[in-house]
Order: structure tokens, then sequence, then C-alpha cells
């Protein structure tokens, strides 16, 4: 068997679905970033499968520390498909036990990240969510090789519902693992992304309706797949033409883990390694806004991440002259070095998260893989229920009447706009004007500026720091956009730039309008008070005044501009603000207007007509 011969170097892969497994074979090279990803030889296109590592996300311009995980491509040289019956009959099936086996980090020590997560990230406004991860690890005897095709073909066996089961083998780094999730796919110019989110833990004996049903009405798996979806909109919307449609939810029903998920879909014509870079890394598995989750996991995970969080990723040659791109997210996987095994794991950290609630996260997702390798009990109560050959075989859950208008529900609380095909850019009511949207560091810009595009504005993004000030004075209009912190903070260079933006504008009397961070920037500025949310709304979905009507929008925000209740205007600008609190949800005066939400979230269901209308009142 070729399997055994330790100069070779392979991927196995078993599809979700499939009856065979493929085993993709070649030499193995390294390259420093995606765009070096080698898809031709010689001017014909070649398959290449690739592993690339979270501090990919460098290339991005966000932080991570370098610890030199490769991006490590195969260059495929056979491509095989086995029957998985015949490969299960020749590969290894002896316990390998585990020895010393423990978290390296202790449940205290975990929860307490946790907390400071949630008071001093969170509570100070940095994001919405946060993944953090702990790593079990343990020592085995025997060799690795030999290991990794045990735990494969353990996989194979007790693992179910699991989107790519796979074993890579290279010199130096071997991975085995089932990940549930396929971060993005590239096939025929359509893009699909899957964001899954909320893990129930099956409980012994397995998963029943009532168990499920309460896991489906908790506010905070609910909410924390919301946020996931937007994040993933935002990268939708970067390599998108029509922005991204969202189907589902759906349930992904494993043996140990049931997940919530939507599928995000759209066209797009970049180059795939494009798409990935855009799209680098998950929200399940990172956070957001994405470019301060990265910079938050920098200052609280100890160790750099290797793989974790990143993608396998297969590029096969299509009818078209180009690639495909299939890349599921690296996590459930088992990596194995010297005798020693190591498994990372992580919680969704977000504002209402219980420390030990997420402790006990991080055991269930690493007690999955390792009780479906076989390094620990497994339940074998619940894997007879899953049997096909059992005289009676239960439907999936989700098939349920009540589970499936459970989940249906959650739509109700969305934005139409995400939810529907949409009319092809630069046809709607303001067609011929164009819009600069100024980019603070969180790309809802993207959502934003699609939307904009299906209004029919002519946009253009530029980051905070690029923007040049005759682009701010020349555009017809700019959207100062939103992002995370401290609006009081003019320390930060971020802030006084976004400061400067929305007083040139200003100053100048020229349309104006302003999101979120921006909203509070341009509040302060006509001095009105800013002030900490008591609790956050990250992710928060509200009806509110907008002027003339009531919007339902969702809100992303640790700070607030206030007034006195009742305050109907300040200086230049009327005021819509909240009738107890006097927390200011828009601003609006001549050539300008603000709002405090999202309207591009997809927790806002009434905001492309908001949008709409102080879009119309800053132009005049």
């Amino acid at each position: 068997m070729k399997l055994a011969d330790p100069s070779t170097s392979y991927v196995l892969i078993a599809r979700d679905g499939a009856d065979t497994v493929e085993l993709l074979t070649g030499e193995v090279v390294d390259v420093d970033l995606l765009a070096d990803i080698p898809l031709d030889d010689d001017g014909s296109a070649r398959e290449v499968f690739a592993m690339v590592p979270y501090r990919q996300v460098r290339e991005r311009g966000f932080e991570a520390q370098d610890d030199g995980t490769p991006l490590r491509c195969l260059l495929v040289a056979t491509h095989e498909h086995i029957p998985t019956a015949e490969l299960l009959a020749q590969l290894p099936d002896a316990p390998i036990p585990l020895r010393d086996g423990g978290f390296d980090l202790s449940d205290e020590e975990y929860a307490g990240i946790v907390e400071r997560v949630i008071a001093d990230e969170i509570g100070r406004g940095e994001g919405a969510n946060f993944v953090i991860r702990r790593d079990y690890t343990a020592s085995f005897d025997g060799d690795d090789r030999t290991a990794a095709l045990t735990w494969f073909r353990a996989l194979l066996e007790h693992e179910r519902g699991a989107y790519w089961t796979f074993a890579v083998v290279t010199p130096g780094h071997i991975a085995v693992g089932a990940s549930p999730e396929a971060h993005v796919v590239a096939r025929d110019g359509v893009v699909t992304m899957n964001p899954i989110s909320g893990t129930f833990r099956h409980p012994a004996g397995g998963a029943t309706k009532e168990s499920l049903t309460e896991f489906l009405s908790s506010t905070k798996e609910t909410e924390e797949l919301f946020m996931v979806v937007d994040e993933e909109l935002k990268m939708m919307s970067a390599v998108c033409s029509d922005g991204g449609r969202i189907t589902g939810p759906h349930l992904k029903e494993m043996s140990r883990l049931t997940h919530t998920e939507y599928m995000l879909r759209g066209r797009s014509r970049l180059d795939p390694r494009d798409v990935l870079r855009e799209t680098m890394f998950a929200p399940t598995v990172t956070g957001s806004p994405m470019q301060n989750a990265c910079a938050v996991i920098r200052r609280h995970e100890r160790e750099p991440r290797g793989y974790y969080s990143g993608v396998a990723a297969l590029f096969t040659p299509n009818a078209h002259g180009g690639h495909d791109l299939d890349a599921p997210i690296l996590i459930r996987t088992v990596y194995i070095d010297g005798g020693r095994l190591r498994v990372p794991v992580g919680a969704t950290l977000v504002r209402h998260s219980d420390p030990l609630g997420e402790v006990g996260e991080t055991h269930g997702k690493a007690a999955g893989v390792l009780g479906a390798i076989g390094a620990i009990e497994r339940d074998h109560v619940a894997e007879a229920q899953e049997d096909p050959d059992a005289p009676t075989v239960p439907r999936p859950l989700a098939d349920d009447p009540e589970i499936a208008a459970l989940l249906a529900s959650r739509n109700a609380r969305l934005a139409d706009f995400w939810l529907q095909p949409q009319e092809a850019p630069g046809t709607g009511p303001f067609a011929g004007h164009r819009a600069l949207v100024v980019d603070a560091e969180d790309r809802f810009t993207t959502m934003l500026a699609h939307q904009l595009r299906h209004l029919g504005l002519d946009v253009t993004i530029a980051p905070w720091d690029e923007v040049a000030d005759a682009a701010v004075d020349a555009a017809e209009l700019v959207v100062a956009g939103p992002g995370p912190g401290d609006p009081r903070d003019g320390s930060s260079p971020r802030i006084a730039r976004m400061r400067e933006v929305v007083a040139r504008r200003m100053d100048a009397g020229r349309p104006l309008l302003a999101v979120c961070l921006s909203h509070q920037i341009l509040a302060d500025r006509l001095g009105i008070p800013l002030v900490p949310l008591d609790a956050p709304h990250q992710g928060v979905q509200k009806t509110v005044p907008v002027f003339e009507e009531e919007a339902s929008v969702g809100f992303y925000n640790t700070f607030t501009a206030r007034v006195a209740p009742g305050t109907g205007a300040v200086g230049p600008a009327e005021v819509s603000a909240d009738a107890g609190s006097g927390d200011v949800y828009a601003l609006r005066g001549e050539r300008f207007a603000s709002v405090q939400g999202h309207l591009e979230s997809i927790l806002s269901r009434d905001g492309i007509r908001t949008l709409h209308r102080l879009v119309a009142h800053a132009l005049g």
C-alpha cells in the first residue's frame, strides 16, 4: 500500500455523501503568498491542494503571530477515487491509547480570559464577538503516519455529517479531521459561503426534539449565528457583484454535535486565489469585525494558531480554463507531530457569554473530536441510533415540522433585501450620483456600498488611512463608515482621521452620511455627549424612531450619543432619540444625515428604505 511509504506525501478526502475516498499524491512545495499557489504548469492548468495557515491573514494587513507554519501546496500528480469499503479494509484499526492528556490552559485560566475579553474588548467597543481557542494535547506511542491512518479510519466509520473528512500527510505536518463547514466554494463563477454557528452538544444517548428545541430557543445562539452571517456577507459583498443572497437556516447534524447554518451565494469573476484572500478567515473561528478580531486574538491567545481556523483548499481545473475552489475550514482537526496530538478548539464570546458555559463548550468540542477518533469512550447509544442498518432509523430532527418551523421563524427578524434576488446595481433612484465610502476598519462598508449601488449610486470605497483630503473634498456624497473603538479616543489615528473627514464635509456644507462610529463623531462635533451603554448593543435588533418613521434596525454599538429626553434639535441638527433614555438614533440637517444603527445589517428589516431616506436628505 503506497500510503505506508514514508517518502509519499498524500491527501485523503471523503466528501459528505460520497461512497469513495479521494487519494491525491504529488510533490510538496511551500509558498509565501496565496498569489504564489502554482495553478499553472507551462501554460496548462493543474490541480493543487493547499493548507492555508492562519498567519496568512497578514496578506490582508491584519495582525497574526508569524509562527512559520507554511502555506503548503501539494501539486497533484495522481487523483484516484477508491471505494470507501475497499480503503477501510486496508487501513489500520488497532486502538492508540493517549496519555498525559489535558488542555494547555486550565479551565480557570480560560474562564479568566473569557471574562477579560467580555469586559475589556466587547465592553470597550472593540467588536461584537471574538473566538478564543485553547488546545487539548496528549502523547501516544507509535508512528505518526500510522496514527493518522488509524484516526482517519475511525472518522470514516464513526463521524457523520462532515463536509470533508480528511487526512493530510506531508513532511513535518500531519493533520486528520472532519470539518463540518465549507468556508468558501467557487464553481463556474458562483461563490458559496456556509456560516455555521451555535453548538449543541448532544446529551448522552443522542439529541432529542426537546433538547434541540431548548437550544434553538436560545437568544445567545440565535444572535451568534446572525452576527457571523453579517460578517460573511461583508466578505461576499467584497467578492460578488450581486452581494450574496441568504438561504436557510438549516441544521448541520453530526454524530456528537449539531450546528445551525445559513448558505450565502453570489456571482464573482475573481481568480479563486483572490476569492480566498478576501474571505480569510471565517468569523465563526475569529470574530467580528474581522480586522479587530485578529488584534484581539493576538492579545489574548498565548500561542500562535498554526493551521487552526485556516482552510484546506483544493483548486481544480474547470472547463472554462480556470479553477474551481473548494475550501473547508480547518476545525475539528487533530494535528500530529512526533508522538504528540493537538486538538485546538474555541468558543465564540459575545456580550452575554457565561465564562463557565464557554469552558464547557471547548470541552464538548474537544470531546467530539476525541470520541470520533476513538481516543475516548464513544456514546454507543447515540451511535446505535445512527446505524443505517438498525431496524428503525429515526429521521433527522430537522425534518420534524416543529423544529423546521422554529428554524424558519428566525428569518422573520431578517432584512428581506438579503433574502431575495436583487436588482442589477446602478438602476435605482440615485442613478447618476456618486459616493465615496470611507472605511474605518469595519467591512460593513462593503455591504453598505452594495446597498448604495442598488440605490443607483456609483460607489468607491477608500480606507481611512489612504483617503486623501482632495478625494474627501471632491466627492459628491461622502459616507463616513462604522468601525470599532471608543469615539472619544482622540489619541487613536483612526478616530482622529474620521473626525477630520466629518469636519471637512460639515465645514464645506457638502453632502455627508455618517454611520455608527462616524455618527458618534458627528454628534460629538455638534456638542452632544458620548457615553458608554450600560450593556453593549452588539448584534441587537431594535425598532427605533428615525424621524418620521419607526424602523427595525440592527445595532453593533458600545457607545451612544445621548441628549436630554425630549430634545428635538441641537444646533443645526434635528435629533431623533429614544423618548426614555435620550439615546440618539439619527441626526439630520442641511446636507447631512447620520444613523447609529447598521442599515446594511441582516438585522435591519427596514434598512434599505431608511438608507434611501437618509441619502435623499443628505443629497438635498
